[in-house]
């Protein structure tokens, strides 16, 4: 999945990249895997000759990858990888074949001295493996670690698509949730002041004190005035729709807002006295939880 440039890109923190190298002497594989994490945490795991190489390999990860447990995983078979040679300790052999001659004729042993009397000490006969050191080799490890990392960004991408899209219609879901809150405050106030007539009525045999009924609603409103949050809300709703078009890591931002929307309707629920707002704001932190599982697999 290609992106054009300048289109924007929301990238998951879970994907798996592989990349295959072939020569006439050895194999390269490569595989990485990541994960959600709060920082760029890598780790990788190779044959220890090629250890010198750690640095590189993390500096071309670092060029498509700002967030994430990241396990890169570098398999090398081959022959041209390690030189046997066998090492022969030949003064030691002298003194060993002296030692069995003298043992055979000072107690009068038969039997010949058989190659194997040899062979099998390690002693004697060592063999020697020394690493070699090919650029070629080294090579095609770099190159196979930036096809893999490659195909796992395009991975990452795919799912941080689909991540957006979800996230999108969480989102809208909120709004038409915020325009119903809207919608209900007069219907919520023309209630409770038909509740407060009613209740002042039955104590007062029907005489009813206005201006003790506009005292009630303008204390009412004021306590249960959620304007403030619902438009704080609304901007970090918008906020959020405009941070999911960046080309660049949104996760710990998109957390950010996420923290801000739950504090924001929390108030709400808090101030209102109404039933059916109280619904709402039931449903807000259900959709805002789905957002907030979401967000923490965003880059």
């Amino acid at each position: 999945m290609k992106k054009k440039l300048g289109e924007t890109v929301v990238k998951s923190m879970t994907g798996f990249g592989r990349s295959k190298m072939e020569s006439e002497d050895f194999v390269v594989t490569v595989e990485i895997r990541s994960v959600n994490h709060r920082y760029l945490d890598f780790h990788i795991r190779m044959p220890h000759q090629f250890l010198l190489l750690e640095d590189k390999i993390k500096k071309i990860c670092q060029q498509y990858l700002s967030r994430g447990r990241v396990d890169c995983y570098v398999n090398i078979e081959g022959t041209g990888l390690v030189n046997r040679s066998l090492v022969i300790d030949w003064e030691l052999i002298d003194e060993y074949y002296q030692y069995i001659t003298q043992l055979k004729n000072r107690y009068q042993l038969s039997g010949d001295i058989q190659l194997s009397d040899f062979s099998r000490r390690t002693e004697l006969v060592e063999i020697k493996e020394n690493e070699l050191k090919n650029e070629d080799i080294n090579n095609a490890i770099l190159q196979s670690v930036k096809e893999a990392v490659q195909n796992l960004t395009e991975m990452r991408i795919i799912e941080g698509q689909a991540l957006k899209k979800q996230l999108n219609e969480y989102l809208l879901k909120i709004n038409n949730e915020l325009k119903n809150i809207i919608d209900l405050i007069p219907i919520v106030q023309k209630e409770y002041e038909e509740r407060l007539r009613k209740k002042i009525s039955e104590f007062t045999e029907g005489l009813i004190d206005e201006s003790r009924v506009m005292t009630e609603i303008a204390i009412y409103s004021e306590r249960s005035d959620i304007s403030e949050e619902l438009t704080r809300l609304q901007s970090h709703v918008q906020q959020f729709y405009t941070t999911l078009e960046f080309n660049e890591p949104i996760g710990r931002k998109c957390d950010f807002l996420v923290q801000e929307m739950n504090r924001e309707v929390n108030t709400i629920g808090s101030k209102s006295n109404s039933v059916e707002i109280s619904k709402i704001v039931v449903e807000l932190k259900t959709m805002i939880e789905k957002i907030r599982e979401q967000v923490q697999n965003i880059e």
